[in-house]
């Protein structure tokens, strides 16, 4: 993150740093805290930040060698010779020190600034301010939702001198975390959007997470909430570190500054009443929903306090936009993939979404079709050439640029390009045989109307979907690392096209955050994946005789688990000797009782000699599979199992002069096995969101949500049957849906005949009759919806273990069982 400029020396001193090595006088520009998001190399300067299971540290000399030369660190790097090569500023904690440097930087500014926290819509609300104060000032503000310990001091630091205004969000999830992000804030004006339940496990109760959250106000001149939050009203009146804060209130139900009236919903906009100052006032905003008003009524009181009059503002907030909250993956034409970000485009969102697209390496071609940037703050030449950089550094390969002021631009940009005054006039000389096999970024401001671009360029296929949250699955990677040593390596279990989430979509993810290893089931997985360009370690798991030569040219290593496998295994190398550089690792299958594959004890002997005496084969792994670890009543034949795999594997790891992995705990294990960690464990059903009881499952993110629309209402007199066989004769008049989605998409018949039910409108709608193999009928008498309006099959409004059990299955055959022909969607913030 880029805009502050000091040298070295300027930096070591704001932060009581000492400069242990280099050139004091060289100027930083950009703060980088993650080497995966390196973006140019020139004026950056590194933060080594430690957690609980990573140390920027061990990127040091990876970075050193892609060109970047300053660092602060923590410690003296273990290799001295690097000292040499850089400037290295050494502090007691590195995050400290990035939070005192924006801090410092913050506070060379007079600008206003708006501190924004809550539980709900601090990332809308951001987005809307900036939506309706745009036009009247030049903003910064934090990019997409960067209110974390790292994001809040990344965002500050993009300040200068011709901001106007800033808007910055400040998150927290434990207590003691606010304090740090206040110094670096220093908001001038305060919005605390709403109390709820997120992150609530971390706090004694709401007063204890109030009164936290409302540290970010302790030096704040005015406070603007909402009084119907009882606890954080009580909170606010009774602080003793607000005594000097003016506070400026709504409310539906009691006395405050703008009292809020009637709210008359229509078909898709909302009409809100109020009386301010003794003045009755109104505004229309062009949504419905119950978090887009709130979110709406907060914006509203800022405009207020910031003495806006009520006309400027109902004028424009009945043009407020949606906020495309995350970023959109899917399938496109010609074998393409498309990232769909088509509500704003600045530079700090193009700086995620390509970020985003720099991950995806299942295509050898990455696209762009980026719009003009409005209201940057700088001028044109400044900033295409600030974007043409971007594109280079993260090597996009074709840029199609659409509006005047980009194309104005065109010899800016050193790659392959083309150039379009309109979306209207791309669209009529666009032509789809123009891609192919490639990524393509939509990266638009909302004026240019990128939608009607992303249906082109999308993959026709029926209306349901199964939408998979990468930002949820990230989530369920770090929930489990937090349980483990940080000596552990983990295993990511990929198979069975990522438990039905998408192959190379989910393999991309875990790859990026680093993961020591992926496991599928069978080669062709294994295969995909190295095509779309995975490079982590692969275990096959169900190694096939007619895939070995293939496996040993991708690099793909088996699991062997008896010894006919070995043999055969071993003859396959030997063929392929020419081609290998080292000796091919294997990975060795125990059977400590579940019966199913692997090598029983008195098997051992033979196979390490028979592996001793081969020169071309080594043992990366030894590992074994618990039976029932999720079952309490079995703990003890688990610990047995436990026991028996300890004695196997040292059995095995002693006999041999070099490092062997060993594991044997799945998703379930890791919870309730801590001491069974061994070298490695395998996270399955764990990463997609499911615990292995109810306490674990509060602690993890739904990623999967299958959900499709409404196709047709019908009216049934009582008496008329519905669907194949008569199933069900209605025993009263019937208002049903039907929905495209049967049994040939992973809806069992099992959830017919008012079984299993779907949600429509946030009410549960039985499906009735059988299922049908491409559509089910739902009853949605009395439920206020219409064709077209989306309907969940399962997510968070219906849990997927819940989904299952009207099956009689467990979630692993839900995920599994969606049908390839289903579009999958993946979202990332």
């Amino acid at each position: 993150m880029s805009t502050g400029q000091y040298t070295i020396d300027d930096i070591a001193s704001a932060i009581g740093g000492t400069t242990i090595a280099g050139n004091g006088q060289t100027i930083i520009k950009t703060l980088l805290i993650d080497s995966r998001k390196l973006s140019g190399t020139e004026h950056v300067i590194f933060f080594a930040i430690k957690g609980e299971r990573h140390d920027g540290h061990i990127y040091i000399e990876e970075l050193l060698n892609s060109g970047v030369t300053s660092f602060i660190v923590s410690q003296k790097p273990e290799n001295s010779a690097l000292l040499e090569k850089g400037n290295f500023i050494l502090v007691e904690d590195t995050l400290a020190a990035l939070q005192l440097l924006s801090a410092k930087h913050r506070a060379k500014f007079q600008a206003p600034v708006i501190g924004i926290t809550g539980s709900n819509g601090k990332t809308i609300t951001k987005e809307w301010l900036y939506q309706l104060l745009r036009e009247d000032k030049n903003i910064v503000r934090s990019p997409k939702s960067f209110n974390s310990q790292v994001g809040v001091p990344l965002s500050v630091w993009q300040m200068n001198s011709n901001h106007e205004l800033a808007i910055f969000e400040a998150g927290i999830s434990k207590p003691d975390e606010m304090f740090n992000l206040e110094k670096v804030i220093k908001p001038t004006i305060g919005l605390f959007t709403n109390l709820g339940l997120p992150h609530d496990e971390n706090f004694d109760n709401h007063q204890q997470k109030a009164k936290e959250k409302l540290k970010l106000f302790v030096h704040t001149e005015y406070l603007l909430y909402c009084r119907d939050y009882l606890v954080l009203d009580e909170a606010i009146r009774q602080s003793n570190n607000l005594k000097n804060t003016k506070f400026i209130t709504w409310s539906k139900k009691t006395r405050a500054d703008l009292q809020i009236g009637r709210i008359t919903k229509g078909a898709h906009e909302t009409e809100i009443q109020g009386v301010c100052k003794n003045t009755f006032i109104r505004i229309v905003i062009p949504f419905t929903d119950e978090a887009s008003i709130e979110n709406a009524i907060n914006c509203w009181l800022v405009m207020l306090h910031l003495g806006y009059e009520n006309e400027k503002i109902a004028e424009r907030i009945k043009f407020l936009s949606p906020v495309a909250m995350r970023l959109e993956l899917k399938e496109g034409i010609n074998h393409c993939s498309v990232i769909n970000d088509s509500y704003n485009s600045d530079l700090g969102s193009l700086q995620i979404a390509l970020d985003f697209l720099e991950q995806q390496k299942q295509h050898p071609k990455k696209t762009i079709i980026l719009s003009d940037i409005l209201q940057s703050g700088k001028d044109v030449e400044s900033l295409y050439t600030e974007v043409a950089e971007l594109l280079q550094k993260k090597k996009v390969d074709r840029l199609i640029g659409i509006g005047e002021a980009i194309s104005s631009q065109a010899e800016k940009f050193r790659i392959d390009k083309s150039f379009y005054n309109s979306t209207q006039d791309f669209l009529e000389k666009y032509d789809h045989s123009i891609f192919n096999n490639e990524v393509i970024l939509l990266k638009g401001a909302r004026m240019f109307g990128f939608e009607d671009i992303n249906k082109v360029l999308q993959q026709k296929t029926h209306e349901t979907v199964l939408e998979i949250d990468l930002n949820a699955l990230v989530n369920n990677l770090n929930y489990y690392k937090s349980q483990l040593l940080p000596t552990t390596k983990v295993m990511g279990m990929v198979k069975a096209f990522s438990y039905g989430s998408g192959s190379h979509e989910i393999a991309n993810v875990l790859q990026f955050q680093r993961i020591d290893y992926l496991a599928v089931a069978y080669a062709d997985e294994g295969i995909e994946l190295r095509k779309s360009g995975i490079t982590v370690p692969i275990m096959v798991m169900n190694p096939e005789v007619q895939s070995y030569d293939s496996m040993i040219h991708y690099n793909l290593e088996p699991e062997i688990f008896n010894m006919r496998v070995f043999e055969l295994f071993a003859e396959a190398v030997k063929r392929n000797t020419a081609s290998l550089e080292k000796p091919f690792p294997i990975h060795i299958k125990l059977d400590t009782g579940m019966h199913r594959l692997g090598f029983q004890k008195n098997e051992l002997n033979e196979l390490m000699i028979r592996i001793k005496n081969n020169q071309n084969l080594s043992i990366r792994s030894v590992f074994s599979h618990l039976a029932a670890s999720d079952a309490p009543e079995f703990d003890s034949f688990s610990r047995q199992q436990i026991q028996l795999f300890r004695q196997m594997s040292e059995q095995i790891t002693s006999f041999f002069n070099y490092k062997i992995l060993r594991h044997i705990l799945n998703s379930a294990g890791i919870s309730r096995f801590p001491d069974a960690q061994f070298d490695m464990v395998r996270l399955g059903i764990g990463l997609y969101g499911i615990g292995v009881n109810e306490s674990e499952q509060h602690k993890l993110m739904n990623v999967s949500t299958l959900k499709s629309s409404i196709s047709q209402i019908n009216q049934i007199p009582a008496g008329e049957s519905i669907g194949y066989n008569r199933a069900e004769i209605a025993q009263k008049d019937l208002t049903i849906a039907t929905i495209p989605i049967g049994y040939a998409d992973g809806l069992s018949r099992k959830h017919g005949n008012r079984k299993g039910k779907l949600i429509v409108a946030g009410q549960e709608a039985p499906i009735v009759g059988n299922v049908c193999m491409d559509m089910c009928m739902i009853d949605i008498t009395n439920i206020h919806c219409k064709e077209g309006d989306e309907v969940i099959v399962f997510g968070n409004e219906y849990p997927i273990d819940e989904f299952a059990k009207v099956m009689e299955t467990i979630p692993y055959e839900v995920l599994t069982s969606v049908s390839r022909r289903v579009k999958r969607v993946y979202y990332q913030e």
